[in-house]
């Protein structure tokens, strides 16, 4: 039962976040140069990572900050809700997100994702998709953005394992930019496909960046899911399962 208040409680803070900053933020995004227009809609996602943690009893565990690269990279993470989104926004700005494009059709929320130069995809059309990601992923990391792509594709529940994708490591690759690992479980704390919050320990760990130089996008997103499922193993509540032999040979 005090799951469910505190639930309440964080929601009531959540949409009078968003609402406060489509009052006082997003009027204002759109004069200003992108850098600090990453800065002031980031104050949300500060907010929102602040309350998130007041309201629902949780306590942060991140580890590795000092393996931020000071140039741009691919940031790599596996996707279990909603809150990574927010983190990985504010952990390395400025970041251009790899999302659908239903998401900014949101009221508010969405009109603020447009400002920061996210690549929106049509799912219902992979092929162009992926060509999008491909040309606009490394146009944006030229740009001097860095580029969060969840390589799973979508959200997985904990304790699920989804395929890894290297589209994300095909762009490192042509970019010359490195791959950076970021495993967490914060869909134990945030379920994916529940209302009610849970508390505890949500354990972040970023890893060392991985070099693209010389190496294929195969053998990198080898690297990456090597790592962060290895990381899952060691920082999740829920028991990870072991990849299948053929997900393993097939990079």
């Amino acid at each position: 039962m005090i799951d469910v208040l505190r639930s309440g409680v964080f929601y009531l803070g959540y949409f009078a976040g968003v609402l406060a900053s489509g009052i006082f933020l997003l009027p204002i995004a759109p004069f200003l140069p992108l850098a600090r227009r990453y800065g002031l809609l980031n104050l949300y996602n500060h907010f929102l990572i602040r309350w998130f943690q007041l309201a629902c009893g949780v306590r942060y565990d991140i580890q590795g900050r000092e393996n931020l690269p000071n140039g741009p990279c691919v940031i790599q993470a596996n996707h279990q809700c909603e809150w990574e989104t927010v983190f990985l926004q504010v952990m390395m700005p400025p970041v251009c997100t790899v999302l659908k494009r239903e998401l900014l059709r949101i009221p508010i929320f969405g009109w603020g994702l447009r400002l920061l130069r996210p690549i929106s995809l049509d799912r219902s059309r992979p092929s162009r998709a992926l060509k999008q990601v491909l040309s606009q992923g490394v146009e944006r990391l030229n740009s001097g953005l860095s580029v969060l792509i969840f390589p799973e594709g979508t959200r997985v529940d904990p304790g699920v394992y989804k395929r890894y994708n290297k589209s994300g490591t095909i762009i490192a690759c042509r970019a010359g930019v490195p791959v950076l690992p970021v495993a967490h479980n914060a869909g134990e704390r945030w379920p994916g496909r529940h209302w009610v919050k849970r508390p505890g320990v949500l354990r972040v760990r970023i890893g060392a960046p991985i070099t693209t130089v010389g190496k294929t996008p195969d053998t990198v997103i080898a690297e990456v899911e090597e790592w962060v499922e290895g990381q899952l193993r060691e920082i999740s509540d829920v028991p990870r399962p072991e990849r299948p032999a053929a997900a393993k040979k097939a990079h």
